[in-house]
């Protein structure tokens, strides 16, 4: 197994994701199996239930490790093979005091799995003041030195900048960085992430990993990121979503989603225009107290061709609970007062209520999580169509709450159809509106499983139908046109 590790120095939200999963893309691009691990550096233990004879260092560490190394093994392709490159994507910054116990357990790490099957990938910030116009090195300088302190040394330094580094500003850094001038790579602004992949290939990241880790690599194919890149670049076409959210202000928020209807734009050939709306600008409490902001979030609403809310696409989370509450309210009598169990544990018609698992108040390990099967039941469905007509679909999960199944039957009498049960038929995990053009709610995350070349089917469904393919793309079997 090789070991990529991936760290960050200087400010957080520097691009160490897009920098590993770029890594990532052109090692599998490659022939190479590759998995991936993404680390949040923060640590959640009671120190009460410790022996006596127990002590945090160095077992957690240890426990660090050994989780790595677990994860690392699991097949994440469909041929159920191991695989042979983990990139380690560690949250933060470099001197984060939440971080010190994982740059520890890796600083062990690399000696434990010797020197040819680990290497760090340090990303790290160039400034660039207006004032001056020149790249400054000493952001970078001082965040390895403080690596190295701990003990890592960066193989590869990838240098985030707005231009192109100058080849002085790379030898400075290769002098008082401690690295070849071929190990200092430049990450500066493109036009979309597909290039940056591409932008690492041209200055040689693939023939270092080769000659680093000895990775069994003969030729490297290009061609399917040149046409993700080139796609991406020359859409002319646009599609407009509103995305109407809670937490719309800080928009990595929804980076998933955002990722999933890019890709869904992509393979119809549209450029994705999204339009941020906050939930409560909608409310009739905003028309009293702000009426401009009520009537421009209304009119952002009413302009756009297709409605995203997200937290599950329809029925997961404080937003998509919403759906089925107001569906039914909708209803008129007996649903006038329907509500969550969440909102009003004494509603009288509770649509959505806490999972039988789940223990109101005790927060942590309470979800339904992780990767569950839904199966399609034997009546028309959409989605269904749009997977491919499979009988079932396995999708991941995170949710407490759900539709209550007692009134199944009112909803579905309605034309609120259930289409896709647990395998157990307790649970209700999508729903369809009968005689609309694309109503479709999900209790799973289906932009968890989006990729660039393979859409998530509900996203790609809401993009077909917003820029008005749906139907034609039915009527065809599920196949787009040549173009």
């Amino acid at each position: 197994m090789k070991y990529i590790l991936v760290t960050g120095g200087v400010i957080s939200g520097i691009g160490k994701g897009i920098i590993a999963s770029s890594v990532g893309t052109i090692l599998k691009s490659c022939g190479l199996h590759v998995t991936a691990i993404k680390i949040d550096p923060y640590i959640n233990i009671d120190a009460g239930t410790f022996s006596p004879y127990e002590h945090v260092v160095p077992h957690i560490t240890d426990a660090i490790q050994e989780w790595v190394m677990r994860q690392a093994r699991i097949s994440v392709d469909d041929d159920g093979v191991e695989p042979q490159v983990c990139v380690i994507e560690l949250g933060g910054t470099v001197g984060d005091i939440e971080s010190m116990p994982f740059i520890e357990a890796f600083r062990q790490f690399q000696f434990k799995v010797k020197r040819e099957n680990f290497c760090n990938i340090h990303v790290s910030l160039i400034p660039q003041p207006n004032t001056t116009g020149e790249q400054k090195t000493k952001p970078t300088q001082n965040s390895v030195r403080e690596l190295r302190g701990l003990g890592l040394s960066p193989d590869l330094i990838m240098c985030r900048c707005s231009t192109p580094l100058e080849t002085a500003v790379k030898e400075k850094i290769s002098m008082f960085c401690h690295v070849e001038p071929t190990q200092v790579i430049c990450v500066q602004d493109v036009s979309s992430v597909y290039r940056v992949p591409l932008l690492l290939e041209d200055q040689g990241v693939v023939s270092y990993f080769c000659q680093r880790l000895n990775l069994p690599v003969g030729i490297r194919p290009r061609k399917m990121l040149e046409i993700v890149f080139l796609l991406s670049d020359r859409l002319l076409e646009h599609v407009s979503i509103a995305l109407v959210g809670k937490y719309t202000k800080l928009a990595d928020s929804y980076t998933s989603v955002i990722k999933a209807l890019e890709h869904s734009a992509l393979a119809i050939n549209h450029k994705l225009e999204v339009k941020y709306i906050d939930s409560a600008d909608l409310e009739p409490t905003t028309l009293q107290d702000e009426p401009v902001k009520y009537h421009e979030a209304w009119q952002k609403l009413c302009s756009s061709q297709g409605v995203l809310v997200p937290g599950g696409f329809g029925v997961r989370g404080t937003e998509g609970k919403i759906l089925a509450i107001n569906w039914a309210r909708k209803q008129n009598k007996p649903f006038l007062d329907a509500n969550s169990t969440e909102f009003n544990p004494e509603s009288e018609h509770p649509v959505v209520i806490d999972m039988p698992e789940h223990n109101p108040g005790q927060m942590g390990g309470t979800m339904r999580l992780g990767k569950r099967q839904t199966i399609f039941r034997s009546i028309p469905s959409v989605l269904r169509k749009l997977y491919g007509n499979v009988d079932y679909v396995d999708e991941r999960h995170r949710h407490r709450f759900e539709v209550n199944p007692e009134l199944k039957h009112h909803f579905e009498n309605k034309g609120l159809q259930f289409v896709g049960q647990d395998v157990e038929g307790e649970r209700m995990e999508v729903i369809e509106l009968e005689d609309h053009c694309y109503f479709v709610g999900v209790q799973y995350h289906p932009e968890f499983t989006s990729r660039p070349i393979k859409p998530s089917p509900p996203y790609f469904g809401l993009l077909l139908a917003a820029a008005g393919k749906l139907q034609s793309y039915l009527n065809k079997g599920c196949r787009l046109s040549p173009r």
